[in-house]
Parts: structure tokens; sequence; C-alpha cells
């Protein structure tokens, strides 16, 4: 058994001590058998119907109740301009976009452009201003309106249409324009999208959480396989990366422990007082109730901001995309994929934090954190590189801890205890293992991660070896 730690905190107005004891690396049951069976299902092919569990609703059915739900579940959320302004504050991602287009204006004279997911169709504006013809702004939600707006405010709604529908129904609703809308198209227009490939850019930003959650991308793999020349045609981003890293980030991890505990705790509390007071047994629901704990506080990742210095060995890449090739079977997530870290240990086994008055911090591994990058460059693949634009000045993002705030922040998966750094005679631990993540069965848009992992430590001479772990986090 290993004591975490101990805390003080308040609770229903008063203040209590907890003391997490949990047995180290055993709190979590293996749970392959689960992710094997979802691992199945997404290895099935694309079916007629849409049925298949890791494909989305709204491109792969004709159930219209599925539909909605992926609409409400989604989409929806994009209608709002609260929604809209976290993105649009967000400024290294604006930054990002901007230079990108704006110091190369040279690629857009006079192209057509097509902003897949466009929102409140800024990125569409810059199109615009940076010299394209015409630029078609796809957006799916209500926010098309105040897209409209937006374009016609900044002097350019003779450059960029607004369509609001999804990529894979651009040609098919200019049939459907109002001609006393003012987002319908010209004949012109509808000629140009209903002859498909005649896109020079696509422009989207479609990134979720720990890059793929969302499957946002999956529209822009569409778009680009109906709308965007074969030959010519770049996609802004044009790659992207997945990395993940161990850390530390004690305060945050502590505090996911101490809310499981705590809610466990208030739930024995419960099941007394509805015995004595209401002389009505609940503990048949124990189990359930557990089980909504753990899937919440213990094996979902967490949205954190981590400062540079958690991190406490150099990222690996587990994936990237060149999003001139990449398939709708690459975004369904990520194969299995081998990871080894060498944590390296202070000359003690523990530091001294200025937060905390300079007291002694210990060191111990949280877990592990994954975020992703994306360039803005030329194409990389064969026929690309002879026929594509070239980038003279090529974009790098990144959401890592180093850039500092961004609204994706980074994806935290806790260990279900600490694993402490302890001074060795080598000074390092290792943290080997195998990485797969796959779309939810339940919702197609969120995924699931398993790891595997061992930890070795060299301690006075001798190796001290973990048995293999194994977790399946769900990105919520």
């Amino acid at each position: 058994m290993k004591i975490i730690t101990s805390f003080i905190v308040p609770c229903c107005y008063c203040w209590q001590v907890i003391v997490l004891v949990i047995p180290a690396l055993l709190l979590l049951p293996v749970v392959q058998s689960t992710f094997a069976a979802t691992s199945s299902s997404s290895n099935k092919s694309n079916t007629s119907d849409g049925d298949d569990d890791d494909t989305i609703p709204t491109f792969h059915t004709q159930d219209e109740e599925r539909k909605a739900s992926d609409y409400a579940n989604y989409f929806s959320a994009y209608a709002d301009l609260y929604h809209q302004k976290i993105m649009l504050t967000d400024q290294h991602r604006m930054d990002a976009y901007y230079n990108a287009i704006m110091t190369n204006t040279h690629i857009f004279q006079n192209k057509v452009v097509m902003d897949v997911g466009s929102g409140s169709g800024i990125l569409a504006v810059w199109a615009a201003k940076a010299g394209a013809r015409r630029v078609y702004a796809v957006e799916y939600t209500d926010m098309a309106r105040h897209a409209r707006n937006v374009v016609k405010a900044n002097g350019v709604e003779d450059i960029v249409t607004v369509i609001q529908d999804y990529e894979q129904e651009c040609a098919a609703t200019s049939d459907a324009s109002n001609d006393d809308d003012d987002s319908s198209m010209s004949c012109k227009q509808r000629q140009e999208l209903n002859n498909n490939r005649v896109v020079d850019i696509i422009i989207s930003e479609w990134m979720g959480y720990f890059l793929l959650r969302e499957s946002m991308l999956d529209s822009v793999i569409r778009a680009r396989d109906m709308f965007l020349k074969p030959k010519s045609g770049i996609l802004l981003p044009s790659h992207a990366t997945m990395l993940i890293a161990p850390i530390m980030n004690k305060d945050d991890h502590h505090g996911v422990l101490k809310e499981y505990s705590e809610g466990m705790g208030d739930w024995h509390d419960y099941l007394t007082n509805a015995k004595e007071r209401y002389g009505v047994d609940m503990s048949i629901l124990t189990e359930e109730y557990e089980k909504e704990q753990r899937d919440y506080y213990l094996t979902s990742s967490h949205w954190v901001q981590l400062d540079d210095d958690t991190v406490l060995a150099p990222p690996i890449i587990v994936k990237t995309f060149d999003l001139a090739v990449c398939t709708l079977e690459d975004a369904k997530g990520v194969g299995l994929t081998e990871f080894s870290f060498d944590i390296i240990a202070s000359s003690s086994s523990s530091s001294s934090s200025p937060e905390d008055g300079g007291a002694v911090v210990e060191q111990e591994i949280s877990g592990l954190a994954g975020w992703f990058t994306v360039d803005f460059q030329s194409r990389t693949d064969e026929v690309g590189k002879e026929f594509g634009p070239k980038m003279m000045n090529p974009i790098h993002f990144t959401s890592s801890p180093e850039i500092g705030v961004t609204h994706w922040g980074q994806q935290a998966f806790y260990f279900s205890s600490a694993i402490p750094i302890q001074r060795n005679s080598k000074g390092e631990v290792k943290l080997n293992g195998t990485m797969e993540m796959i779309r939810s069965k339940e919702n197609a848009r969120l995924y699931d991660v398993k790891f595997r992992y061992t930890i070795a430590a060299a301690v006075g001479g001798s190796n001290n070896d973990v048995d293999p772990v194994e977790i399946v986090y769900r990105i919520p």
C-alpha cells in the first residue's frame, strides 16, 4: 500500500482531513477485452447503411434520428457566439492562421478557396483579403448567419459565399438556393462547385483536444476528395502531429484522486442515512455509482494547461498526418505505437518549489499528457512537391506546454496513483509501453486511448521492475 498524501479540503461548508490510501498501480483493473472489442469494431469496412460504430452519422446514415443526435451533441455548440469567442480570443491560434495566410498571399492570388467549418467566417475574410478570387465558407450551424454579416461588414461579400451545410452537400445545396436569400450562389458559382475538383486551397481549423477529438478531420478529408484539385491543391494546415510525454502535475492529479475519494465517501454516508432515516436500502446501486465515479475521475482524460517545467522527458511522436494524402481510416485513431521515456531524477528525489515558499516537493510521475502540432507548409507528397504551390513562409503551431495558454490545452492521462521518482544509482526511471487510440463505440466524435506500460528503476544497484499496467481512458 502507498499513502499518496493527506489533504485538508472544504466539503459541505466544513473542513475535513482526507487521506488517500491507494494500492500503487493496482487501483484500476485490466480492461483489455473491452478495448479489444471496441477496436475490432473500428476495423470494420464502411457499409452503405452507415451503421458502423466508428463513422460519423451525419455522413454515413439516412437515419434522421442519428443525424439529429450528431447535430445536438456536436454541431449545435458551435452556433453560439460564446463558444466562437473562446476560439477567436485564442491568440496563438489566431496568429498561426493569420500569418499562414497573410504572409503567403502569393498562393491565394486569383484562387478558389474553401473554408471547411467556417464558424464566424474570419478565415474566409482573410483569404479574400489575401487575394482569392472566390471563397466558399461552409458552415453547418446557424453561425452561418453571423458569418454572412461578418463577410458583409468587411466588404468581401462579392468574393465570399457562405453556404450553410456540411461539405458533402455543398453542390446539392446550391441547387436549392433561393434568389432572394443573400446566401444564394450565382449560376457561375453553382457550375463551379458542381464541376467538383476546382478548389485550389482548403483552409480549416478542425483540430480538437489531442488533435482528433470531435472527428472533424473527416470533414476536411471529404472536402479534399470532393473539391480540391488533386495535383496542385493545398490544405492549410498541411500537416499535423500527435505527441505524448510523462508529466508531474501533482496538485491537479491529487485533486482528481481526492474528488474521487470524497465522492465515494459521500455515497457511503448517504447509504447509511437512507437506511437509518428512511428505512430504504440503496446499496444495490453502489456498484453502478462507483463505476460512474471511476469513469469520470480515474479513466477519463483531463483538460489541463501545463507549465513547461511539468514535462519530465522530451515528447515523442505517436502519429503524423499529411493532410494531402491521409485517409478516413487514418482519422479513426492511432494504431499500436511503442513509447520509451528515460526520466532523469534530480540530484535528490525532491526539489524546491517557489510556489510553496521553498518547501521540498517530492518528485513523481503523475501520468502522461498528449498534445499536437500543425504546420502550414508546402506539400510533401510526391505529386504535390511537383505541382503544388510553394509556401515561402511556413508557419508552425503547437499546443504544447511551452507555448503558453491555448483553448486546446493538453489532455492529461493520470495514473491511478503517482509513481515516485526516487534517488538511485543511475538517477533514471524508465517508462516503457504502448499506446492505441480508437473511436468510441458510443459516440464516434469521441476517442478511447489505451496505455500499457511498465516502470523500471535502478535502486541500490538492482533493478526494481513493476508489472505491466493497462488502462483505457475516455477523452470526454
